[in-house]
């Protein structure tokens, strides 16, 4: 529910203008929470006890809540008075369900049926959404809009080449370094150090000049710090993975609150809820097909066995494997960032 409307929110209350520097601030406040958030998390485990991790939120929920009823003071609804399409959403949440959820499962069979399952969803969705009169999602939103399009393409891509990166590092520098997870954990956030720092600038960027612009050069960073990567070896030293982790921190900054910018800037006040909610399936589903790779790769590789130094070669080949795949990806993400034409 926050995902789907705050982005939303923004673009409503920001002229177009400033949209890339609102979204920008928004992406650096995303990214500093994912910066700080382990290292808290740790803190208030080691002296308060895990529970106190969810009990810490009760006071920053309520301070947020308060905050809104008191700065936010009007309220819109521009497609107020339509039948909301319960038997689309129905469709559209168990589609997702079944592919997420198929993913999470792979290599097993069946997950196999669960992803086809959702497939052949998707296509009934498609159906339904183009017969009904006020549809969850307007598939003319994809069919007429290119710009639409293509930026929750690249923003699918995107995700799907990244999210996995952290945790193949995480394991690498723990099983083939002997690193402890205090250590891991201190290199692994150089990436959204670097984002938290540079995402506003990078949104700031995209009012001036295209978004198109500004999102492609942040994937071909991110697809360059990838193909870095796939030379990872036992003997790669330590600053070699930083610096590969700050040039992805940088590409991600550059490509994520400029190709939001874009995404929101192809439609209409109407359907700002329907794009940001979109924008966030894309991200959702990229990051679960990410790991669904990982985990792929591992059991073709590895297979279900502990990862102990006899089997440490096989683990370096299925990591291998998914930078090979996830620089390939993201190097096609490079074409559809840059189709997706001019927003302005």
């Amino acid at each position: 529910m926050v995902f789907g409307t705050a982005v939303a929110i923004l673009i409503s209350v920001f002229p177009a203008g400033e949209r890339g520097k609102a979204l920008g601030i928004n992406a650096a406040s995303i990214y500093l929470g994912l910066s700080l958030g382990p290292f808290v998390g740790g803190f208030l485990t080691q002296h308060f006890g895990w529970r106190s991790i969810f009990l810490a939120t009760i006071p920053v929920g309520l301070i947020v809540i308060t905050l809104i009823f008191l700065t936010l003071k009007e309220e819109w609804a521009e497609a107020r008075g339509e039948r909301f399409d319960l038997s689309g959403s129905i469709i559209y949440s168990l589609t997702l369900l079944a592919i997420m959820y198929g993913l999470s499962l792979l290599p097993a069979l069946s997950s196999l049926w669960l992803i086809l399952t959702g497939i052949l969803g998707i296509f009934a969705f498609i159906r339904w959404e183009i017969k009904a009169i006020n549809p969850i999602l307007g598939i003319n939103l994809f069919r007429n809009n290119r710009a639409f399009s293509f930026s929750n393409l690249a923003a699918f891509i995107n995700y799907c080449a990244t999210f996995a990166v952290v945790f193949l590092l995480s394991l690498y520098l723990q099983y083939i370094k002997g690193l402890s997870p205090q250590k891991t954990g201190l290199i692994l956030v150089f990436q959204p150090v670097v984002m938290t720092i540079f995402s506003p600038f990078a949104g700031r960027l995209s009012d001036r000049i295209e978004p198109r612009i500004v999102a492609s050069i942040g994937m071909a960073l991110t697809a360059l710090g990838l193909f870095l990567l796939t030379s990872l070896n036992e003997k790669t030293n330590l600053e070699f993975i930083i610096a590969c982790l700050i040039l992805l921190g940088f590409g991600l900054a550059f490509f994520a609150s400029p190709n939001t910018n874009a995404v929101m800037s192809s439609v209409g006040k109407k359907f700002y809820g329907v794009a940001s909610g979109t924008l966030g399936t894309m991200r959702l589903t990229g990051q679960m097909l990410s790991m669904g790779i990982a985990m792929l790769l591992f059991a073709i590789y590895i297979g279900k066995v502990q990862i102990t130094p006899e089997y440490h070669q096989l683990f370096m080949k299925s990591v291998k494997a998914a930078f090979i795949i996830f620089a390939s990806l993201c190097s096609g993400g490079i074409f559809a960032s840059l189709a997706r034409g001019k927003v302005r």
